[in-house]
């Protein structure tokens, strides 16, 4: 009975890395593709600078994460991302205490659709994903500066969702 319980312990830690024996660190499966190139940012919504901010930021995402090589042309690449923002919203979700009327702060939306394409198939990944970021403005310092300094904020969270739905599973 003593030598049982001299081995338990052992008997146990073997157990336990051997079921750990499979387990990889990592974000899951690899993708399907190697190389993306990312089409600039189209805009159907009038923000200044949106553009080339968006597309800055979806280019960084993905050199981020590191999954996938940005491919420099067309025709270097396995997958195509194209990105369309097609709309932006400013809410009213705070009004000010000496006067009503006038904002303190606006919940702002930047929304766009998202199309991966796999080149080598021809056939969509996915179409016309859906992509919404939020974030509060507050106007303390002035309407146009605050909407200015969220838009950086609201730009990397759509390319924080495009990389999701690109190595997403489901």
């Amino acid at each position: 009975m003593n030598r049982l319980a001299a081995l338990l312990p052992a008997l146990c830690l073997c157990l336990g890395l051997v079921a750990c024996a499979g387990y990889r660190l990592g974000t899951g499966t690899p993708p399907e593709f190697n190389r993306l190139f990312i089409v600039p940012v189209a805009s159907d919504v009038l923000v200044p600078q949106a553009r080339a901010l968006v597309t800055t930021q979806l280019r960084e995402a993905f050199l981020k994460d590191g999954r996938v090589t940005l491919a420099a042309t067309l025709e270097e690449a396995d997958a195509v991302l194209t990105v369309r923002l097609n709309g932006y919203g400013r809410d009213t979700s705070v009004v000010r205490a000496d006067d009503t009327g006038l904002a303190r702060r606006f919940d702002l939306s930047l929304r766009a659709l998202a199309t991966l394409t796999d080149r080598r198939t021809g056939k969509d990944i996915f179409t016309n994903r859906s992509l919404v970021a939020k974030r509060g403005a507050f106007t303390d310092s002035g309407q146009l500066q605050s909407e200015y300094q969220t838009l950086p904020l609201l730009a990397a969270d759509l390319a924080r969702q495009a990389v999701q739905a690109a190595f997403g599973t489901w």
